[in-house]
């Protein structure tokens, strides 16, 4: 094997003549396997606000699963008093709530260890952002949840996007409100299913003034401020957003544990080719505009070959400064090294699942090209899966 094809092959994570899982895959899979001491599997409802029906959706999911002969129960559920919530607990077992007294008022929450003693093989925990009253075993339920996990429960739970470490700014610019109660954007990512609970903003706004989601004071007040149609419309493509990024995380995971290397159609992430020159930062420029058509991510790749050892401080500081435009866009930057840097540049857009590769046209001469072969040439022979554009210099 070439030095070129050992480095692409640590890079996937596995010997191209040793298809076996690494070590960290191995336990990933024993983890997510039913059984003694297996974590348990979290799943997630994720909506653009409140009232969309994701409490709704997750009991109706514990019924399924309870029909199928599965032991189910609600550690928690909050149904702010919505008739059609109440109605959807049906015969469903409800593990009583513990009290908790915090300045002489008494506050329920969720009895951790009485689930864990009663230890259902699903539990159903609402509301996954909620802080806890002051004296609980945890500060945010949140932290219930990894717990119940940990002891092999499967937990179903709900959240709304405005809830996410990630997007507090962009919700405070939005709507004016500052949304105090956050969880980290980990337990989302990490969670085994996402399943986005979606309706129109207009539809929202119709079951509020229908009364079906707050009494008909205060849905008139949140519906003249939280629940404005642009803001519901700005929170929908947020959830849109991070539900697609889950669904590309999950289809990358496939195509590894299925060595399949030739990129889907289904992604259309955008990968720029990087170098030393002034030229670099039209592509970037020029990747990033797709991408934000695109609603997809971009990348970044520098290929650094054996010539670069020779390369002069004025074509470092222009590398460096072209790499810190990649990240000013939000572009994920990659240095990798090797010789062949067609193939470097075709193995990464197969793993990342790149729709389109955006690259400088060559400044070699004819004569160069044909002794020593044209890079664009062979990434445009390789690239069976991404579209290639060859940008000219301007």
């Amino acid at each position: 094997m070439s030095d070129d094809n050992q480095r692409l092959a640590d890079y996937r994570g596995t010997r191209d003549d040793d298809h076996r899982p690494t070590a960290e895959e191995m336990l990933e899979r024993v983890r997510r396997q039913a059984g003694a001491g297996a974590r348990g599997r979290l799943r997630i409802f994720l909506g653009m606000a409140p009232g969309v029906g994701k409490t709704f959706a997750a009991l109706q999911e514990l019924h399924r699963r309870k029909d199928r002969g599965t032991d189910v129960a609600i550690g928690l559920v909050e149904t702010y008093g919505r008739s059609k919530t109440i109605e959807a607990i049906g015969d469903l077992e409800v593990i009583p709530r513990k009290l908790i007294s915090y300045k002489g008022v008494d506050v329920e929450e969720m009895d951790t260890e009485a689930v864990i003693r009663r230890h259902p093989a699903v539990a159903l925990v609402d509301e996954l952002a909620h802080t806890n009253a002051p004296g609980s075993k945890h500060l945010k339920r949140w932290e219930d949840v990894e717990e119940l996990l940990d002891s092999g429960i499967t937990v179903i739970s709900t959240v709304n996007i405005q809830h996410l470490e990630s997007v507090a700014d962009i919700v405070e610019t939005i709507t004016g409100i500052l949304v105090r109660e956050r969880i980290p954007d980990r337990i989302i990512d990490e969670a085994d299913e996402i399943e986005l609970v979606d309706m129109s903003p207009h539809a929202l706004r119709q079951r509020m003034e229908h009364g079906n989601v707050y009494p008909s004071q205060q849905a008139e007040q949140a519906l003249r401020q939280f629940f404005r149609e642009g803001n519901l419309a700005a929170l929908r493509e947020l959830a849109l957003r991070k539900v697609a990024t889950s669904v590309e995380k999950d289809l990358e995971q496939y195509m590894r544990q299925h060595h399949i290397e030739e990129a889907w159609p289904t992604g259309e992430r955008v990968m720029v080719c990087v170098n030393a020159k002034p030229q670099a930062q039209q592509l970037i420029r020029r990747g990033w505009r797709m991408a934000d058509r695109l609603k997809s991510d971009l990348i970044a790749v520098f290929v650094e070959t054996p010539a670069w050892a020779r390369a002069t401080p004025e074509e470092r500081r222009l590398l460096e400064e072209n790499l810190r435009l990649a990240e000013d866009v939000g572009a994920e930057v990659m240095r990798v090294r090797g010789t062949d840097v067609a193939d470097l540049l075709t193995h990464i857009a197969n793993e990342k699942n790149v729709g389109s590769i955006v690259i400088g046209h060559s400044s070699h001469g004819r004569l160069h090209e044909v002794l020593r072969g044209s890079i664009v040439w062979k990434l445009l022979r390789q690239s069976r899966g991404a579209d290639v554009h060859v940008v000219a210099e301007r």
